[in-house]
């Protein structure tokens, strides 16, 4: 298909361990099953889901000249995912997270912010908009140069060259939350954060009520990720609606939300309504927690479609 999505923000590089019960002593050594290598990061993750589902992508982001960097630029061509955005920044290296499974499939993580520390209004090239329809915002609150009205900068300029735009959050450990998220609110047009993320934006509990607040907030739509509890969906022209998970076997859930995320973008470009696109990012979702590493679940199309019960595009 034609239709084209542009991810902007963090990439990096994930080192993915498990089963880890608990860290060793000081001194001491634990064995563990599996330690791998994976591309990550939200921009990453979601472009990779993208391509994966037929949708030309690209990424545009900040990675340091050392072997992090030469990795994901190179998994990223593998994928078929456009890096001309990429910006290689020699004498930096690339951010990385140590990802530790626990046995349930649930994360921990150490991460190093890296290059993606000094993302900035400079290093997105404006003249990359008119290729894309999709402006995808990814990983706000883990880029302190680029977070607030910086990023707010680059949203209004994609909702002036007539994209769609498109924003996930991260955790913020450094507690600014809505002072960074705000500013970017009246010029996104869909908000896709987990729920835990968007009560600590809000300050509310409900994902009715937490929904209204962004809608109110200048958000076109709201889809918020609640993990086992599936997701929720609501829109200024009033269509709102709980989509249930599908059952999987949790293997590792790095990257859920950012496959959920890839799945949603996907069924909004088909044009479909949102219960149906909603289900098919929840699909996506599903089949990524099915394997470890944050993309390597994620199917073509016409597997994932399958899997959801949805037939054909």
């Amino acid at each position: 298909m034609a239709e084209t999505v542009l991810c902007t923000g963090i990439a990096v590089a994930d080192v993915i361990i498990r089963p880890v019960k608990g860290l060793p002593e000081e001194g001491k050594l634990l064995l563990v099953d599996e330690i791998e290598l994976h591309a990550g990061g939200c921009a990453v993750n979601t472009a990779i889901g993208l391509a994966r589902l037929g949708v030309k992508v690209g990424v545009s982001g900040r990675v340091g000249q050392d072997g992090f960097g030469v990795f994901l630029k190179e998994r990223l061509a593998v994928e078929g995912v456009d890096t001309t955005g990429l910006r290689v920044v020699p004498g930096e290296r690339t951010s990385a997270t140590a990802v530790m499974v626990s046995p349930k499939g649930e994360r921990s993580f150490l991460h190093f912010l890296g290059a993606n520390q000094q993302y900035g209004v400079e290093d997105f090239d404006l003249g990359l908009l008119k290729s894309y329809r999709i402006l995808h915002l990814a990983g706000l609150l883990l880029m302190p140069a680029f977070d607030g009205e910086p990023a707010a900068l680059i949203m209004r300029k994609a909702k002036e060259a007539g994209l769609i735009t498109s924003l996930d959050t991260a955790w913020d450990s450094t507690g600014r939350w809505l002072k960074a998220v705000g500013p970017l609110l009246p010029h996104t047009d869909l908000f896709l954060p987990s729920l835990e993320e968007a009560k600590m934006l809000s300050g509310l509990k409900g994902p009715e009520e937490i929904a209204r607040f962004f809608l109110e907030a200048g958000v076109k739509t709201v889809a918020l990720k609640m993990g086992s509890e599936g997701s929720y969906f609501k829109s200024s022209t009033g269509d709102e609606g709980y989509v249930p998970v599908f059952p999987v076997k949790a293997v590792d859930t790095t990257g859920a939300g950012d496959a959920f995320v890839a799945g949603f973008l996907a069924g909004y470009l088909f044009g479909w309504p949102l219960n149906k696109v909603v289900r098919l990012a929840n699909a996506v979702g599903g089949l990524a927690v099915s394997k470890m590493g944050a993309t390597a679940g994620i199917k073509s199309l016409p597997e994932t479609l399958r899997f959801a019960g949805l037939g054909q595009c």
